[in-house]
């Protein structure tokens, strides 16, 4: 995490250099901006076998990013920069026939379990987005572009509790699932993960007084966060987040 740390440190240094350069050229002002993540990385809709929700936790999911706006006219113009995001969730969920590959006891097993699932997601990447912009008034900027994500550390693990599974089908061998450690049924899906991702971005910035304001971005990805040939889970997994912070400009 220190190395990817330290990549995006050299980056955000080189778009400083750049951002100092072209303001004594008097181009337009860049943004820093600070926020944090609120969604979830979830498929669109809530799938059958999911028969409720017992708890959803939020994480430390912070944004920091440094943009560059150029402006063609007085309104229009185009912005993209460098961002850092952190995307996090934890679940327990309540599930009945729902497809699933585990190890209990350090055997692997597949098929449809019943029961609780805790699923944990968290995703470090350096993201740039590229977005149109337009100044609705002189305190108000609208944007909106696609971005592209590189996930530098990533993770989809959790546990099946309380339960059974059915082997491979729906009648197979009916496997008891516990709640103990030696009991319950793990997974770790990390290496099935895309490394890359895009979506859109739709944002807004307020700014308040000396270049200070605030911000909201709606993040819609685009493409599931899985490798096409991962069929573990069947529905195809998004990351959804809407972001609030604050920004200043300069």
């Amino acid at each position: 995490m220190k190395k990817n740390c330290f990549l995006f440190l050299t980056l955000f240094a080189f778009v400083s250099v750049a951002s100092a350069q072209n303001k004594l050229a008097g181009n337009r002002c860049f943004d820093f901006c600070l926020g944090y993540n609120i969604g979830a990385t979830s498929p669109l809709g809530m799938p059958a076998e999911v028969r409720s929700l017992n708890s959803f936790t939020l994480q430390k999911n912070i944004q920091m990013g440094l943009d560059y706006e150029y402006l063609f006219t007085d309104y229009w113009g185009i912005t993209s920069g460098v961002h850092l995001d952190r995307k996090a969730m934890k679940t327990d969920a309540r599930t009945k026939g729902y497809h699933m590959k585990m190890v209990q006891g350090g055997e692997s097993i597949e098929g449809l379990f019943t029961g609780g699932v805790v699923t944990k997601v968290s995703a470090w990447s350096i993201s740039i987005p590229v977005q149109a912009t337009y100044w609705a008034a002189s305190i108000l900027k609208l944007r909106f572009g696609p971005y592209l994500s590189w996930n530098i550390d990533k993770q989809f693990n959790g546990y099946a509790y309380n339960g059974y599974l059915r082997k491979d089908t729906p009648t197979g061998e009916c496997i008891e699932i516990g709640s103990s450690a030696d009991e319950r049924g793990d997974y770790d899906f990390k290496d099935d993960m895309r490394n890359y991702l895009w979506g859109l971005d739709f944002g807004a910035d307020v700014y308040i007084r000396d270049g200070w304001g605030i911000y909201a971005d709606l993040q819609w990805g685009m493409c599931g966060v899985f490798k096409s040939s991962f069929k573990t889970i069947s529905q195809t997994m998004y990351p959804i987040y809407c972001t609030i912070g604050v920004v200043k400009g300069f």
